[in-house]
């Protein structure tokens, strides 16, 4: 019997596979409509009565937007809704030989679920869970056939976001792994194979992501515009954590940030916000409410990044030693017609500086501004955060130390804008806001 189910195993899921998703959400209705778009007839259910129904007619005005700016035919459009079943009953999904459950973020509820299927579903069916932080490996544990369990994990929103996470349970075996792999990468997606572990990859990688954004606004760095405006206009994110927080939705976010949180024995981290915790409790969670660090009522307006008073060009700087990854910022200061004068720095540990209108302009080092120009010369010392790439940023946090005058901080502002830089002015905090979220 193990034998053949192997060799049942082994087969890969073609488009005349039947798919069970289980979940009416926005994540579950978009993996349904991936899975319809990719050519498979599609089981959608969800517990709560109608939502299947109302999950189509949601995906049907989306797609009609789509047809409207002509990235879609009324063809494909209609083929797509005809592939996709609302059903009314777990039973129905019987004939499924792919089930995913995109279902809320609880342990036990997953494994009372796929226990469920198991006396539903063919033996050979393979179970996935969209999980995006829970361990398959726990929740394979109650089942009797943890071998077929796998997760899917997809990225919202699931038709256009191209990555999935494949991942493997303690039990899971290779080729059920391997055949949801090549049926993701069949969809279209940018298949990853990796092992169940706290947050899998990227939700472990991108805790840091929000948290860091979290701590700068508690600690009174900057503020949420601000901070968003600097990772992306800096960092070259395509959204700032805060954006991506009401995107996603907080009652996800935390909940997921508490999972790795305990999962890696608290781990500082990837400590929770008291912040997103205070969302969370008033029914904020971001777009899908209307409300969140952002307001999407009809008619609210939302800050704009934090950025400074123009100030005057200056004439010429110095330049000591090397810059290293901020070299690129002299190409832009001498196309805007500045002189620079270069001196070679004879101490072979001295930080690279730019010397202009009695400010010292660093690279941060993590430290604070205030403490480093304590322990050096530099009274009107004032950090520059770190930048992707400095020849193609657009914006960039300045953090003066407490010492600085208001002179040293204008011209330090000035050479910046001078170089085409929006500049925003930070309090002095450790790391300032790239550089520590990239660190950590």
């Amino acid at each position: 019997m193990n034998q053949q189910l192997r060799q049942v195993d082994s087969e890969p899921l073609h488009r005349d596979s039947v798919i069970g998703v289980i979940g009416a959400g926005t994540m579950g209705a978009g993996i349904a409509q991936v899975a319809a778009g990719a050519g498979h007839s599609v089981l959608l259910f969800d517990t709560m009565e109608g939502a299947a129904a109302q999950a189509i007619i949601r995906m049907s005005d989306d797609l009609d937007r789509l047809v409207d700016k002509g990235r879609l035919s009324v063809d494909q459009r209609n083929a797509l809704l005809g592939k996709i079943q609302a059903i009314e009953s777990l039973q129905q999904l019987a004939p499924a030989r792919l089930v995913i459950e995109a279902v809320i973020e609880r342990l036990e509820v997953k494994q009372q679920l796929f226990g469920t299927l198991e006396g539903i579903c063919a033996e050979t069916a393979i179970l996935a869970s969209n999980t995006s932080s829970i361990s398959l490996t726990a929740i394979g544990s109650a089942l009797q056939r943890p071998q077929q369990l796998v997760g899917m994990h997809f990225f919202n929103p699931a038709p256009v976001m191209k990555l999935v996470e494949v991942i493997s349970g303690l039990e899971t075996e290779s080729r059920v792994a391997d055949n949801v792999y090549q049926l993701a990468e069949s969809w279209g997606k940018q298949a990853v194979h990796t092992q169940s572990t706290p947050g899998f990859i990227v939700n472990r990688v991108a805790r840091p992501f929000y948290a860091e954004a979290l701590r700068v606004l508690q600690e009174g760095g900057a503020d949420i515009a601000t901070i968003d405006g600097l990772i992306k206009g800096a960092g070259g994110f395509r959204m700032g954590p805060f954006e991506l927080m009401d995107l996603i939705g907080h009652d996800i976010n935390y909940a997921v940030t508490c999972s790795v949180f305990n999962a890696y024995y608290q781990d500082p981290r990837f400590q929770p916000s008291l912040i997103q915790l205070e969302l969370v409790n008033a029914g904020h969670f971001g777009r899908k409410s209307k409300r969140g660090f952002y307001d999407y009522r009809p008619g609210a307006t939302n800050p704009e990044p934090q950025i400074a008073d123009p100030q005057s060009v200056p004439d010429e700087i110095t330049v000591v030693g090397e810059l290293g990854p901020a070299a690129a910022l002299i190409e832009r200061i001498e196309a805007a017609g500045i002189r620079v004068r270069r001196v070679t720095d004879a101490e072979q540990d001295r930080v690279g500086l730019i010397s202009v209108g009695g400010a010292t302009l660093v690279l941060c080092n993590g430290q604070l501004s205030t403490v480093r120009a304590s322990h050096s010369d530099n009274t009107n010392l004032i950090q520059f955060d770190l930048a992707l790439d400095y020849a193609e940023a657009e914006r960039l946090a300045l953090a003066p130390a407490d010492q600085a005058t208001a002179a040293s901080v204008a011209a330090a502002v000035g050479l910046f804008q001078a170089a085409g830089l929006k500049v925003s002015l930070i309090d002095d905090i450790p790391g300032m806001v790239l550089m520590r979220t990239v660190c950590m």
